[in-house]
């Protein structure tokens, strides 16, 4: 039993002083006073916010433990507050069929130090070439189904694979791309800004077009649909048109999507894909999620070593590492600075929606008989965003150096402590 005393805690949209009580690695009280003979966590001068949510990670484990391990992911994401996350399925071998699976869940179980959550493909290998075993991967409590990295290529495939989703009651979350506007070594967005420094420009039809393509068969079909990191103005539209028309379907906006644009970029750091676009781009993104039409915000954290991203920029991987600066650099900017969105409404986007959008019981709130998965913030401290106190493998981030005015203390995963600050710089 641990009792949380003297926060400020956000509950139901508003911070008030209260007391938390947890058992058994559930919130049983919470109250303006609560005395018991237990272990006490002092929150003096402190928020305590629900642990957040991320649905979109890559941890590479296994295959690629160069880059980062399920470990060392799980840490950097409990360091910046993430109690429960979303891993891609883009490592080797691909958890695409039941043994694979079940093999990927028993060394998350072993690794992990928050709730991790692991999607099968949709296709074998991502291969866009045969649906995988949706009703057995299933069985395994896997819901989630993507084959992130790529965009499944032909419609006959994602409408089987939707056909089988809607069948066995399962979301599609996809990567929207159509490399037929993607020229090789393309690494920006499709503007002068960037393009008239030599490097290959991305359209934002890359993304937009196959997005529409995959709407309008989720209109047809009725399934659950999640977009991946959307980063284009005419995405947003074709978002708001499918909801519209009363489509299963919803979306996420990264962190860097929301703070950067393409006149920011300065090397391999910034290079992710999809690309950061243009002012207009990144307003339409603000926008849509304030009114709606984008649903929750997600990292798309990608470590890489340094010797990769030391590469020219058409030759250097994409992606960036964000799970350890999110929360910080986006209550910084939108509720610190530009006084734009509350704590409620960012912690909103960063953990009970995603929470509820993925079927997550008893997470994203805080609430008797909720999972006891919290985070313990100081949100008066300033610091500078610092790659060597980074627990992900990867420092791969075009953040180093930004000035936050948040700091997560401590992080609470089933009523257990994963990860402490014991460093205030």
């Amino acid at each position: 039993m641990r009792l949380i005393k003297n926060g400020q805690v956000l509950i139901d949209n508003r911070l008030e002083k209260k007391d938390i009580l947890i058992d058994e690695g559930k919130i049983i009280q919470i109250d303006d006073s609560i005395s018991k003979d237990c272990e006490v966590i002092d929150a003096t001068g402190l928020t305590v916010i629900p642990g957040l949510v991320d649905v979109h990670v890559h941890f590479r484990e296994p295959g690629h433990s160069e880059k980062e391990t399920i470990h060392t992911g799980s840490l950097a994401a409990a360091h910046g507050g993430f109690t429960s996350v979303f891993a891609m399925p883009n490592v080797i071998p691909f958890p695409d069929d039941v043994d694979t699976m079940k093999d990927y869940q028993q060394l998350i179980k072993k690794e992990s130090v928050v709730h991790t959550y692991p999607y099968a493909c949709i296709t074998l290998e991502e291969a866009s070439k045969e649906v995988v075993d949706m009703k057995g991967i299933k069985e395994l409590g896997v819901r989630w189904f993507s084959d992130d990295g790529v965009g499944v290529s032909t419609p006959e495939i994602m409408k089987e694979a939707m056909e089988k989703a809607k069948e066995n009651d399962c979301m599609i979350v996809a990567h929207t791309e159509d490399m037929s506007y993607r020229r090789p070594g393309a690494c920006v967005h499709d503007s002068e800004v960037v393009t008239s420094k030599g490097w290959l420009g991305i359209p934002s039809a890359c993304e937009s077009a196959q997005l529409i393509r995959d709407l309008e068969i989720t209109k047809e079909i009725g399934n659950a649909y999640h977009a991946c990191h959307i980063s284009a103005k005419e995405s947003v539209e074709a978002l708001k048109n499918a909801k519209e028309s009363g489509s299963n379907v919803s979306a996420e906006v990264t962190v860097h999507h929301l703070l950067l644009e393409d006149k920011d970029v300065a090397g391999p750091n910034w290079k992710m894909n999809p690309p950061l676009r243009s002012h207009e781009d990144r307003m339409a993104l603000i926008e849509g999620l304030e009114n709606g039409t984008l649903d929750c915000i997600a990292n798309d954290h990608a470590p890489h070593t340094s010797e990769e991203k030391k590469r020219s920029m058409d030759k250097a991987p994409f992606g960036i590492v964000s799970l350890e600066s999110a929360f910080a650099l986006l209550y910084t900017e939108f509720v610190h600075r530009q006084k734009r969105w509350t704590l409620a409404q960012l912690v909103n986007w960063m953990s009970a929606a995603p929470a509820k959008r993925f079927g997550l019981e008893n997470i994203g709130q805080i609430k008797e008989g909720y999972n006891a998965d919290l985070v313990l913030v100081d949100l008066e401290h300033e610091s500078l965003i610092d790659i060597d106190t980074f627990e992900s493998m990867g420092k791969n981030t075009p953040f180093n150096g930004w000035s936050v005015n948040a700091q997560v203390k401590e992080t609470i995963v089933d009523g257990k402590t994963v990860w402490k600050c014991i460093n205030d710089n």
